[in-house]
């Protein structure tokens, strides 16, 4: 597993309660991002945002050194690295993305992008259906993300784009879920927006000893 020193803790303690993870730790952040030293993902402001999300890119090139060194199987890389597919290519390895969502949530959001429902309502407060999902879901407009509805284009917004498209073109997906919490999205994931999908979750259940742990996860 290659991870940032941040995520060491949680690895270890995997480890110790019998999983056999073999860990690399890769600095962060990069020496040219212009992030403090020792900062961690989750002390990041929105006006470190640029410098956090070219900090993830520079990741690329020792990342691409690693793989050509020990030549995994598949790279399972968070959805939040969209270049992995080009580093996976490079060396012929299939990239699977993870998501920490569910199916429902991930449908759900897709059905939202593709068919813009928020469009078709008079006020922020009307109720509309989004539309071709297995169960009727109603929302309002003060729901749905301002990157959605004022279509706004931002360092974000790029990414969510790059995200998307890596996606799409990756060998598959992971989420962190299981088939029999929602049967129906994660059939509709593979066979409506017909991707290659396994649900591997919840994660979090694997770790039996960690109940210290888990309340202070992440804010």
């Amino acid at each position: 597993m290659i991870v940032t020193p941040g995520f060491v803790e949680p690895v270890e303690r995997a480890r110790k309660s019998g999983f056999n993870i073999g860990i690399h730790v890769m600095k962060f952040p990069p020496e040219e991002s212009g992030l403090p030293h020792g900062i961690t993902s989750d002390q990041i402001s929105d006006d470190m945002l640029p410098m956090f999300l070219k900090s993830m890119d520079l990741l690329q090139e020792p990342l691409e050194k690693l793989l050509e060194e020990f030549r995994p199987d598949c790279l399972v890389a968070d959805m939040l690295f969209p270049w992995a597919n080009d580093a996976a290519a490079k060396f012929d390895i299939p990239r699977l993305v993870f998501h920490g969502t569910s199916f429902l949530a991930f449908c759900a959001s897709e059905h939202m992008r593709i068919y813009k429902p928020y469009k078709n309502v008079s006020s922020d407060l009307e109720e509309f259906v989004l539309p071709n999902l297995p169960h009727q879901l109603k929302f309002t407009r003060t729901q749905v993300p301002n990157f959605y509805r004022e279509e706004i284009e931002n360092e974000l917004t790029k990414l969510l784009t790059k995200v998307k498209e890596s996606e799409v073109r990756s060998y598959g997906v992971l989420f962190n879920s299981f088939y029999e919490l929602e049967p129906d999205y994660a059939d509709h994931y593979r066979k409506v927006l017909r991707r290659n999908a396994w649900h591997i979750g919840p994660l979090l259940l694997c770790n039996k000893g960690g109940e210290d742990y888990k309340g202070h996860r992440g804010k």
